[in-house]
């Protein structure tokens, strides 16, 4: 085979490659779901170079990919058939008159069928500020046995006051992120081939690089199928329990607002005089600290004067007398 017999091969090799992975890329985007949160799949000539998996010298010892043979490697693995992957979770507020007896009912629901509780809270009832007693629970129950939990959920309680049931389909977003790392490892494996084959230092890092690259993208998509296959495989109901309404007593006539107003008259009263004496305890601070030091010390300051508290008194009054007579 001449040179150029075996430039023209690889030529037609690389362009059957890249339109093969152009359609696949179009037919993934086509169908994709936009929330995958993984990104489009773009392809560098590195990555076009590592698929044919030459040698450096380009002999006829390099093993080279058969574009016909990835092709119908795709066919086969969109022929099999396809399991629906779905997001199916609850919301149930309930009402009971024992609210704790329908939790653990609740509980053997969940666990009888392979499920668990997740979180579970409890609060009683407090009679002054009229709250009542309630039960918050979060269990997950396989996703093919929802139905069947919801159903006897409900048979846990008196009255179902809010039920919200929700599905969420991600089937499409599951397959292309398995196209995506079905591409992405082989990619990986073609990468380590090329580096067995690096004839220089700079060669291997590059090719490391771009290995680097495509394990941390196997990482984010392995990591995302993960989370759906969890979300898909078990579904989670949020379950509220909580007791009836009190009904308000009813007004009882005359003698019940007689006595209503007789007993509203008695603790007014009765505050007004706890006033009072709150008042009272009040100024006796003040009279022990103020008012008794300067009574001590205004009879000191008479007394060495030879003038008596009293005479002192009437003596301020005679002078006032005196001062209105003259006017």
């Amino acid at each position: 085979m001449t040179m150029e017999d075996r430039s023209m091969r690889n030529l037609t090799l690389t362009v059957s490659l890249i339109l093969i992975i152009a359609s696949t890329s179009c037919d993934s985007a086509a169908d994709s779901n936009t929330n995958s949160g993984v990104s489009g799949e773009q392809y560098s000539t590195t990555e076009i170079q590592a698929l044919q998996v030459e040698d450096g010298g380009g002999g006829g010892g390099g093993r080279e990919v058969d574009p016909l043979e990835i092709a119908r490697e795709s066919e086969a693995e969109r022929a099999q058939p396809i399991r629906r992957k779905i997001i199916r979770n609850g919301n149930l507020t309930l009402q009971s008159n024992a609210p704790f007896e329908a939790q653990a009912r609740i509980t053997s629901i969940a666990e009888s069928r392979g499920g668990f509780v997740v979180t579970s809270k409890r609060s009683s009832a407090d009679q002054l500020s009229g709250e009542k007693t309630t039960v918050e629970m979060t269990v997950r129950i396989p996703s093919e046995r929802f139905d069947e939990a919801v159903s006897e959920i409900r048979k846990t309680a008196e009255r179902v006051i809010v039920e919200e049931l929700k599905g969420e389909d991600v089937t499409e977003e599951f397959v292309d992120l398995e196209a995506r790392l079905r591409t992405k490892r082989a990619l990986e494996n073609q990468f380590l081939e090329i580096m067995k084959r690096a004839n220089t230092v700079e060669d291997a890092l590059k090719v490391q690089t771009d290995l680097s690259e495509v394990r941390g993208e196997i990482e984010r998509i392995e990591g995302r199928i993960r989370f759906l296959e969890n979300r898909s495989s078990l579904s989670t109901i949020a379950i509220v329990i909580q007791t009836p309404a009190t009904v308000a007593a009813s007004s009882g006539g005359f003698y019940d607002e007689l006595s209503k107003v007789f007993s509203d008259s008695v603790e007014g009263a009765l505050s007004f005089v706890l006033g009072f004496v709150r008042v009272i305890l009040s100024l006796i601070p003040f009279l022990i600290l103020v008012v008794l030091p300067l009574g001590l010390i205004g009879r000191y300051v008479l007394g060495r004067y030879g003038i008596s508290l009293s005479e002192a008194l009437l003596g301020s009054r005679a002078g006032g007398d005196k001062d209105k007579e003259a006017s």
